[in-house]
């Protein structure tokens, strides 16, 4: 919490504003905290779409992560020149690797639903959403935040909330990792921080990616109702595409940041 606290306090923001994304994370842990354990509901593994496709079970639960190893193979190779990309170099890098394993560790889990396959699944998300966090107070808070201690230290955090679910079955710090991301955004945005370098994904950027988010976790909550609906695809194949078109946008807004001259 200490090396949170030092690095929420960069030496070109205001403290007090920065004090506030500070003060966020503090009421949302103290909130998970208080509220017990949290646990993987009995019918998780019950997917609106079960249709099957040649020998592919599962089929467009699994076709549709293709978009995110389309995104994350593109975004590797675009980060991985040698430009400037910003601050955020690090943390981008790892967002792109992360979405790239998102799509094997996805589809892996779609084939074969089980909570055996589904740490696969939530290991490259939870890295996504610490890196995608990196990213943001590197860019927006204190450029140190894409460092390799601090990167590397919020992707064995991310890490560590899977062992967690896994061992003990609490999703709390799973939850934290995914949803942080999402409350320190739009906060970041109202309180008007200014960027840390010349060379940062805009503010639009992000404000639609937050969109996208909020309308994929939507879908998926409605998986069975959206399959009812349409048919053709479910809630939760509708979720992937929005997801990965969120992780396509924000890679492409970091490549394009980075090569603004």
């Amino acid at each position: 919490m200490g090396l949170l606290h030092s690095t929420l306090q960069p030496t070109h923001q205001s403290p007090a504003r920065a004090g506030w994304l500070l003060a966020i994370t503090l009421v949302a842990a103290a909130a998970l905290w208080r509220h017990g354990p949290i646990v993987q509901w009995a019918d998780y593994h019950r997917f609106a779409d079960a249709r099957a496709w040649l020998s592919m079970p599962n089929a467009a639960n699994v076709l549709s992560n293709l978009p995110f190893l389309l995104a994350g193979a593109w975004g590797l190779g675009r980060l991985a020149r040698d430009d400037d990309f910003g601050p955020a170099h690090r943390a981008w890098r790892a967002f792109a690797a992360a979405v790239l394993c998102t799509a094997f560790g996805s589809a892996a889990y779609h084939w074969a639903p089980s909570n055996q396959t589904l740490a696969f699944d939530r290991l490259p998300i939870a890295c996504a959403c610490a890196s995608l966090l990196c990213a943001l107070l590197a860019e927006r808070v204190d450029r140190r935040w894409s460092s390799t201690p601090a990167l590397g230290g919020a992707l064995l955090l991310a890490a560590l909330s899977v062992a967690t679910w896994r061992i003990n079955g609490d999703l709390r710090l799973y939850a934290a990792v995914q949803f942080l991301p999402m409350l320190l955004l739009p906060a970041a945005l109202a309180l008007r921080l200014p960027p840390t370098h010349e060379r940062v994904v805009p503010a639009r950027a992000w404000c639609a990616v937050l969109v996208l988010y909020a309308l994929a976790k939507l879908l998926e909550s409605a998986d069975h109702a959206v399959m009812e609906s349409l048919s053709l695809l479910s809630g939760h194949t509708l979720k992937h595409l929005l997801a990965a078109a969120a992780a396509a946008w924000m890679l492409r807004a970091a490549v394009s940041s980075g090569s603004r001259r």
